[in-house]
């Protein structure tokens, strides 16, 4: 039934009760990260740290969820553990078809529960189990517990963490149905601070689909765009995996912690590579055809009896990037074993890729030593990489502590900002220049996905500081509306805004096309505002010296370019974000 308002669920872990909901304002803030934000506004604590219990975790989906492919995300909000300001991350999986089959437009968790808890909910039921025995139970196993302890149907979603999310890293994540995650800004943290080892979302009704003409041929239409053009034949053949190779030749490839921005050796890890010596299955989020997952295999051979053991692990390219090339790791099986420890740890694959590149620099100049790191980090060394991963997980000395909690905030204690690869938090694998590096550095989640900067710069050699400031700030509201369906952004492309009005049309929500620049508009100020009102001063925001120093296709990093930008896009986001003006 299409409604005008959101249904939420609000379970407090602290008194034990569960309350529904009904909020106004679909026309205002239609779902998804509009939703997170303004449930934010009403549940979150302006004044309070990320870490006091009553602030809350929400999961919002958006008003298209079910209803067309690629429509298959989820965003969770949270005030971060990372910086303690607002933030977001998403993920797909089964997780958002989960919510619409529970009757729920959103899902917010306060309060801390007395013991490691997992919690179960649907349209017809809420638990909590208490699992203190699972403290310490890696991700993947904890999944395998889990559908056991709360069988369901294919509508049953499952999210948990691993021992990272236990211990508070600043970049644990939330694995979701195994192969997909909220990897960045420590979502897992949250949840093990809240002593929430697990949620299970079981999808236990059903819902209407549209009764007109229109609906079913339209859905034909988007499906056969999304699944017969050359638009998203990328995401399902190679995968994002296949930008090794253009990014490698385009210079703009991180390696060996951004020492290099091209290497000869990038050819052993490409997508190609992984694919002909790796690959195993494609898999897909529900509701989604494209089956853009990649499921590779590590083979573990077994000296006692010869025998060998198979473990299914999911790659794609921010993976190879940060666990391959920054980390001079030019094996693709060498790659996928440290992923596997990675995912079992519930950390974050980026930022644990780059801190560990970070580590292995300050090493080998002599700014931490091997007292510190307790194995010796070296280039290429998968082994040691794959225990580092698991004194991460789960730090058994004060220098893993700090590096749990970012390469920036290790090295503000160590030395070695100047080469600490973080923009906002560790950097995503785009070296291209200029406007990437200010759009990670300073956009709201310091995700490569805020905005196309790393597109930008492939596109333009000019440098007219006025334009690329008007493109991240334009083309982070259009990613911002489809953030509010919640569609897969790999479906912008197929998602234009001509398609999307119709898809609202025939699906009941007609009434707000004409106003969607309008609601992204709100959307892009209300979450500035929140985050800024959270301490957030993007003026104070620096790019670390080691981005200036690299040469990419166009050449070297231009500083005086970089730093209009920096300061251009600063006061962009302080005026998006200044308080609103009160009726006269």
């Amino acid at each position: 039934m299409i409604r005008d308002f959101f249904r939420v669920m609000v379970v407090n872990l602290t008194t034990g009760k569960t309350n529904i909901v009904e909020r106004d304002g679909r026309s205002e803030f239609l779902g998804g990260t509009g939703l997170a934000a303004r449930l934010f506004q009403e549940f979150g604590h302006m004044d309070k740290d990320w870490d006091d219990p009553e602030q809350p975790l929400i999961f919002a989906i958006g008003p298209l969820t079910g209803y067309y492919p690629l429509m298959s995300k989820t965003c969770c909000a949270f005030r971060s553990p990372y910086h303690n300001e607002y933030s977001e991350s998403y993920a797909g999986g089964k997780s958002a078809l989960s919510l619409r089959f529970a009757d729920l437009d959103a899902l917010v968790i306060i309060g801390k529960a007395k013991r490691l808890t997992a919690l179960c909910v649907g349209s017809r039921r809420v638990e909590t189990r208490d699992v203190e025995y699972m403290r310490g139970f890696d991700a993947l196993q904890t999944g395998r517990v889990l559908r056991k302890v709360f069988p369901g149907s294919g509508r049953r979603s499952i999210l948990r963490i691993g021992p990272a999310g236990e211990n508070r890293s600043a970049y644990a994540c939330i694995n979701v149905d195994t192969f997909r995650h909220f990897g960045r800004m420590g979502g897992g943290g949250v949840m093990g601070d809240k002593n929430l080892k697990a949620i299970c979302i079981l999808g236990d009704r059903g819902f209407d689909l549209p009764d007109n003409k229109e609906y079913p041929k339209l859905y034909k239409h988007i499906f056969k765009q999304l699944t017969t053009t050359e638009m998203m034949a990328k995401y399902h053949g190679l995968g994002t995996a296949v930008n090794i190779k253009p990014l490698n030749g385009l210079k703009s490839l991180p390696w060996k912690n951004l020492q290099q921005t091209s290497s000869p050796e990038a050819d052993k890890i490409s997508g190609e590579t992984f694919a002909d010596d790796t690959l195993l299955r494609n898999a897909a989020c529900a509701g989604c055809p494209v089956g853009c997952i990649h499921v590779g295999f590590v083979r573990e051979q077994f000296q006692a009896n010869n025998q060998y053991l198979y473990r299914q692990v999911g790659y794609d390219y921010e993976p190879i990037f940060s666990c391959g090339g920054m980390l001079e790791v030019t094996e693709a099986s060498e790659v996928l074993r440290i992923l596997d420890v990675i995912e079992k740890e519930g950390l974050d694959c980026m930022s644990t890729g780059v801190a560990l590149a970070w580590a292995t620099e300050a090493l080998e100049k002599g700014v931490i030593s091997e007292e510190q790191t307790k194995v010796k980090l070296q280039w290429g060394d998968a082994e040691t990489y794959m225990q580092a991963v698991e004194m991460i997980g789960r730090p058994t000395n004060e220098f893993y502590r700090l590096l749990a909690q970012g390469a920036l905030k290790c090295a503000a204690e160590f030395g070695g900002e100047d080469f600490a690869c973080v923009l906002g938090q560790e950097m995503a694998g785009y070296a291209t220049g200029e406007v990437f590096f200010v759009s990670e550095g300073l956009g709201f989640r310091h995700s490569h996905l805020d905005s196309g900067g790393y597109a930008y710069d492939q596109k333009h050699e000019d440098k007219d500081v006025k334009r690329a400031l008007d493109f991240l700030v334009d083309d982070a509201r259009e990613r911002i509306v489809l953030n509010c369906m919640v569609g897969c952004l790999f479906s912008r492309g197929v998602y234009k805004d001509e398609l999307l009005a119709e898809a609202m049309d025939a699906v009941g929500y007609g009434g707000l096309n004409g106003k969607m620049a309008e609601i992204g508009d709100r959307v892009q100020r209300l979450r500035w505002r929140l985050r800024i009102g959270m301490g957030y001063d993007p003026r104070a925001v620096k790019i670390p010296k080691r981005f200036t120093e690299i040469t990419t296709w166009k050449g070297p990093i231009d500083t005086e370019y970089l730093e209009a930008l920096r300061t251009g896009y600063a006061a962009r986001i302080l005026e998006m974000g200044a308080p609103e003006k009160e009726e006269e």
